[in-house]
């Protein structure tokens, strides 16, 4: 995947541990996010979020994003290439910065990067959001988002139409 194409309107790049403090300038910020997710976030959490994966994935399918405006880191995303099935893309995490929030901004994210990936060969993307967060649930039914299931999370999915599968060879 070409992390760089995930959006016309942001420079994307891969976050790394030199990027800690940013990240956690730009999470501390979002206090409502951490009142259903507990605890607040950390240096050493961010840390090992950076490398945290689901069962069966490895480090190839992980890519933990950020979005910026200039020096300016605008959102982080961090997304699970086919999980928890091929053609199923998993957003582990996606927080914007607040002074971006409410401008439409994280909805040009989400639009730019869907029409990315469908470029791949996803076919849906999934989510996992907090109970009780309407903040979240909100954005993301704005965004095509629909509930499918509820476990730990509240489990959404975005169907992306007319792609090719990732396994069709390009030529």
């Amino acid at each position: 995947m070409n992390v760089e194409s995930l959006s016309a309107t942001f420079t994307v790049r891969q976050l790394h541990a030199g990027d800690i403090d940013r990240i956690y300038d730009l999470c501390a910020e979002n206090k409502i996010f951490y009142q259903y997710h507990p605890p607040f976030v950390t240096r050493e959490r961010i840390l090992q979020d950076l490398e945290a994966l689901p069962p069966g994935k490895d480090l190839s399918d992980k890519f933990y994003i950020g979005f910026f405006d200039a020096q300016t880191l605008v959102a982080v995303l961090d997304l699970i290439l086919d999980y928890p099935e091929n053609g199923t893309d998993f957003v582990g995490f996606f927080m914007m910065n607040i002074d971006f929030q409410g401008r439409g901004t994280g909805s040009k994210i989400i639009q730019e990067c869907s029409a990315y990936l469908k470029t791949t060969g996803c076919r849906k993307i999934r989510l996992g959001v907090d109970h009780g967060n309407p903040q979240s649930i909100a954005f993301w039914k704005k965004n095509g988002f629909q509930v499918v299931g509820e476990r730990e999370y509240i489990l959404m999915e975005s169907e992306i139409k007319d792609t090719p599968s990732r396994l069709t060879p390009d030529y």
